[in-house]
């Protein structure tokens, strides 16, 4: 049985802070590998600025693409919609019986965990490998037997900081993979 983490995640766009997540996980815990869920949609979040599918699937790939410790994967692509990670597990499970699947996951989703759906069937049925954010406790999850909490790296970056910074025009080349972030220049993304 292979230990992989599964990495959710709408990636508009990936960024070093993701990949410094990923490979703290898969480099200080037990699990084998990391696979990115690049979901298609939050069913707790807006869209209005949501890249189409393809192109954060082909940003995720492109930033991971000679690391084989890590892999992209398009589950939820081919789901109804809004995805709901219940139901993105059970899919994996019958699609890759050979692998145990952990959540890797920052304390702040415990902030709205209990809307997720079916989130008690959740946690008890799957390990989550918790990061540390800053300002966000894990509640009720501290002591629960699933939830493991790791001293990962912490960075203020996120996507939605970095959509922002190109729409004001400012640099953010060290915040990206340097192929993600010619790939967002070339094609004008988050311009807008």
């Amino acid at each position: 049985m292979k230990k992989t983490g599964l990495f959710f995640g709408s990636f508009n766009p990936i960024h070093i802070g993701h990949l410094v997540i990923a490979e703290y996980m898969v480099e200080n815990t037990d699990l084998e590998e990391i696979w990115f869920v690049v979901s298609p949609q939050n069913p707790l979040k807006e869209k209005k600025s949501l890249l189409a599918d393809n192109h954060r699937w082909y940003m995720v790939n492109l930033a991971i693409e000679n690391d084989a410790r890590f892999k992209a994967i398009d589950i939820e692509f081919h789901m109804p919609r809004p995805s709901y990670t219940i139901d993105t597990l059970t899919r994996l499970n019958e699609k890759y019986p050979n692998n145990v699947f952990v959540l890797v996951t920052g304390s702040d989703i415990f902030k709205n965990f209990h809307k997720w759906k079916n989130h008690d069937t959740l946690i008890n049925q799957f390990p989550f490998y918790v990061y540390n954010r800053p300002n966000f406790r894990l509640g009720s999850y501290e002591n629960h037997p699933q939830v493991k909490l790791f001293d990962a790296p912490q960075m203020e970056i996120s996507s939605s900081f970095i959509r922002n910074s190109i729409k004001e025009e400012k640099e953010i080349q060290y915040m990206l993979p340097p192929q993600i972030d010619k790939y967002i220049k070339e094609m004008n993304f988050y311009k807008k």
